[in-house]
This record gives C-alpha cells, sequence and structure tokens, in this order.
C-alpha cells in the first residue's frame, strides 16, 4: 500500500475519526480536533505529537521527522515516503490520543 494510502487507512480507522479539508491539506479529527494533516502533494503528513516524543524523533531522525511552524505545540512534520510503517501507525494513535476525549480513549483500550 502506497505510503498516503496507509496514513489515510489509520487515521480513518481510529474511533470517531473524519476527515475534513483544512487549508491546502486534508485534517484528520477527532470531535473536531485535529490530531494529524496530510499534505498528498508532496507526501508529507503533520503530527500532533508530545513535545518530548517530537524531540526524540527529530534527534533520532532528522530526515524522516522535522519541528513545524508549530513546533512548540508538538506538531511534527512526517516525510512519509521515508518513515517507518509500524512506527508511523504507533505515532498517529498517539496523536489521537493526545486529543481525543478521555473517554473514548478507554473505550478504544477496552
Amino acid at each position: 500500500m502506497d505510503p498516503i494510502a496507509a496514513f489515510r487507512a489509520v487515521a480513518l480507522s481510529l474511533p470517531e475519526a473524519v476527515e475534513q479539508p483544512h487549508f491546502e491539506r486534508a485534517s484528520f479529527r477527532v470531535r473536531n480536533r485535529i490530531f494529524a494533516t496530510l499534505r498528498e502533494s508532496d507526501g508529507q503528513a503533520v503530527l500532533k505529537l508530545p513535545p518530548e516524543e517530537q524531540a526524540a524523533l527529530v534527534a533520532m531522525h532528522p530526515a524522516v521527522y522535522a519541528v513545524t511552524l508549530w513546533g512548540h505545540q508538538g506538531w511534527t512534520s512526517v516525510d512519509l515516503g521515508r518513515a517507518d510503517p509500524s512506527e508511523l501507525r504507533e505515532l498517529i494513535v498517539e496523536a489521537w490520543r493526545g486529543v481525543a476525549p478521555k473517554r473514548l480513549v478507554a473505550t478504544h483500550d477496552g
């Protein structure tokens, strides 16, 4: 599966996740809170991650992850063509968890 389709599939598999336009990108939201965006034209995604996770990823994989203009809020750019699919799947779920209501996360965790 191509990285863009895989990203979209994982994001939309999460409870109550929906895709909506956000400027020139697709955004992925849970209860209208954005946890990720996707710009298909250049294979880039942005995830809302905890700042400490962001710092570790950028330090370990600077060719894959970068701090965005809103990096102080945890927004982290991802080169989908270079990202490890398993790690990316975990990061998408982590981004969703960061904005989803606690009860919804608890239901998801079962």
